[in-house]
């Protein structure tokens, strides 16, 4: 076999492994084996470049830098659907239709995915071109960014058309927004909002690099393009799943507006089960002759309507706005409101965001506000009831100074929220800071909760984390809810703390940007904090998964002389500051590209020191078993469910035992 041959054929099996994984949801091979294959097919394209192929499986992982997206013109163009919202307006909608075509009409229903639209152009098989809506008639190439969806292919197969479109909705499933969330909260950043903002945003960011990371999806629906070959929307959407798209299966061919109707109550009920947003159903006309029939009007087709359904939402009364001040000093505006049932909760409180989305919607004491369950998980104010404002009602003023320090509020160019900049006096950053840092994941203090924390820096014992190690137990005990057992469990946890590896420590200094991943990048580069404290913004930027953000966000810490100061005065209380010789003995890439379960109770080994060997090791573990588990580290009393679901995807189990021996 010939070099080209070679690097054709591992294209070929990389490609293959891609659609199963991402479309199928059906891994036919270990996480490992895909980066070895594809390890060694970068190397071939490396030392043979030329046989490069814009469309290979290496260039998934993005790269490309768009400082400006260039506007192109759709090849057929993209029109906007007319939305309906009762069973009435699809009755008329129906009616609408008999009065044009003849014979018996069939529907195509399929759910409607909120995210950002997006067209697809494909010549010979080939993805050549991604655009997104824009208004229609023209929008923004970003074909860069969408090839590191792995959802989308490349390279198309079996009997697809010589060239046409398709188009669909990138979105961005529940759990990787979750989890995209818990990283930013974790590093003192605001959340994102919903999912499908997030989508469309991630469209739109210069290096395909940080596309690259989110955990996007692209789910099709509809092909447009001439002598298709195809007679029937519910035929396209069959085509497409076997060319190699991610086509929902939730889509049902039927054969009256009855049908239609049942499909709407099905989903109405079971949409909170799917692991994207929906806001509705998308009714098409099922023969493409029928749709050519009935054409276009100015801005929709006339074959197609969007049944949306309501999302649960009531009004109630803003009986006041408080301001709560975060651990890095971001000022967060909280609605507090006339307690109200709202999706089977009392909701009393929902987030405003900041001074810019108070003064978007002119909220105001006193108002009736319109409350919803954003995604059906957090409560926002959707607008205000101007029928019911009192005539005495007055604009509310965002507040200047820190609601805690009374410090004047500043507000950096980009950023949307406003911050008290007195790190070191403002109490409820002086006392987040220290809950933080005793946390499970940083230091993990067993008997310092964070009542007692703030408890501690109230009466005055602490001011800072690194007061902690000076604490004696004739200082605690006299505390409110201290007994002497209590007291001693505290100062030993402080002790052993001490303990604690570098990495963690570095994570629990509560370094602005700097969550779990990115203090291990940092410790495994630099291998100290003294080192990290030398090291430039140029410096910085070099190491993986830091940019510019991040690298500025630690100078500024390391700049601080109050936070030297405490650094120091950590280094002589006997923390981790450096990573030991015994942990640059111990760490291998034997595991690397393996997600790993661990489930049960050990013998030899506690949980945590199990997870700290897989990550040791190159592993990365996870919390939850799927397609893409490695493999699991089972101990006694594993799960009846989790064994289950490993047993039906085929995941091996093994011990700990034979764990130690594969990392050996």
């Amino acid at each position: 076999m010939s070099t080209e041959q070679h690097i054709k054929k591992l294209r070929d099996e990389l490609n293959q492994h891609n659609y199963n994984y991402y479309v199928l949801d059906n891994a036919t091979i270990s996480d490992f084996e895909f980066d070895k294959k594809l390890q060694e097919l970068q190397e071939l394209e490396r030392l043979h470049p030329e046989f490069f192929d814009a469309n290979s499986p290496t260039q998934r992982v993005g790269g490309e830098v768009t400082k400006n997206f260039e506007t192109v013109p759709h090849n057929h163009r993209m029109y906007s659907l007319d939305n309906s919202y009762s069973k009435e307006d699809v009755l008329d909608w129906e009616a609408r239709l008999k009065k044009i075509v003849d014979g018996p009409v069939h529907y195509t229903c399929e759910l409607k995915y909120d995210g950002a639209s997006i067209s697809l152009t494909y010549e010979k098989g080939v993805l050549v071109k991604a655009i997104t809506r824009g208004d229609g008639f023209q929008g923004d190439n970003v074909t860069a960014n969408v090839k590191t969806i792995k959802s989308v292919p490349l390279q198309l197969k079996g009997d697809f058309p010589e060239k046409f479109d398709i188009r669909g909705e990138i979105v961005l499933p529940f759990e990787g927004f979750n989890k995209m969330n818990e990283e930013r909260i974790e590093i003192g950043e605001e959340p994102y909002r919903n999912p499908r903002n997030t989508a469309s945003g991630s469209l739109k960011l210069q290096d395909s690099a940080e596309v690259a990371k989110r955990p996007l999806e692209c789910l099709l629906y509809s092909i447009t393009g001439s002598n298709l070959g195809i007679n029937t929307q519910f035929e396209s959407l069959e085509k497409a799943r076997t060319w190699g798209f991610k086509v929902p299966r939730a889509a049902k061919l039927v054969h009256s507006i009855a049908e239609v109707f049942e499909f709407i109550d099905y989903w109405n009920s079971h949409r909170h089960s799917l692991p994207y947003e929906t806001d509705g159903v998308v009714i098409k006309v099922n023969s493409l002759r029928q749709q050519e029939e009935l054409g276009h009007t100015a801005k929709a087709p006339r074959w197609a309507i969007a049944y949306k359904f309501k999302a649960e939402q009531v009004s109630t009364l803003l009986n006041s706005i408080s301001y709560q001040v975060g651990r890095t000093g971001a000022i967060t505006p909280v609605a507090n409101l006339e307690p109200v049932e709202l999706a089977g909760t009392t909701v009393k409180r929902a987030s405003l965001h900041n001074a810019d989305q108070i003064e978007k919607l002119d909220i105001r004491v006193g108002d009736a506000v319109y409350v919803e369950k954003g995604g059906e998980i957090i409560p926002k104010i959707l607008g205000v009831d101007l029928s019911r404002r009192p005539s005495n009602s007055q604009p509310t003023q965002y507040i200047t100074h820190c609601p805690e320090c009374a410090t004047q509020l500043v507000r950096v160019a980009g950023e949307a929220q406003h911050y008290c900049p007195n790190y070191n006096g403002c109490k409820p950053q002086i006392i987040g800071r220290i809950q933080h840092f005793i946390s499970r994941k940083a230091m993990d203090i067993e008997g310092l909760g964070g009542e007692t924390v703030a408890l501690l820096v109230n009466v005055g014992l602490i001011d800072n984390y690194s007061d902690l190690y000076e604490l004696t137990k004739e200082q605690v005990v006299p505390l409110e809810r201290m007994a002497e057992k209590s007291a001693d469990n505290l100062i030993q946890g402080i002790q052993q703390s001490k303990n604690i590896p570098f990495e963690r420590v570095l994570y629990a200094l509560g370094i602005r940007y700097v969550g779990e991943t990115v203090a291990k990048k940092l410790a495994k580069h630099y291998k100290s904090i003294a080192a990290i404290a030398e090291a430039s913004v140029s410096d910085l930027v070099n190491v993986d998964e830091i940019g510019i953000k991040i690298a500025e966000s630690v100078l500024d810490f390391f700049s601080s002389e109050e936070n030297m100061l405490i650094i120091n005065r950590l280094r002589d209380f006997g923390l981790q500051l450096e990573i030991s010789e015994e942990q640059r003995m111990g760490q291998t890439d034997k595991l690397n590209g393996q997600s790993i379960v661990v489930s049960g109770v050990f013998e030899s080994l506690t949980r945590d020191e199990l997870k700290k060997l897989i990550e040791d090791n190159g592993g990365k573990v996870s919390s939850s078993i799927s397609s893409k588990t490695s493999f699991i580290v089972a101990g006694d009393a594993m799960g009846p469910s989790k064994k289950k679901k490993a047993e039906d995807l085929g995941i091996n189990i093994i011990n700990e035992y034979q764990f130690l021996q594969k990392i050996k």
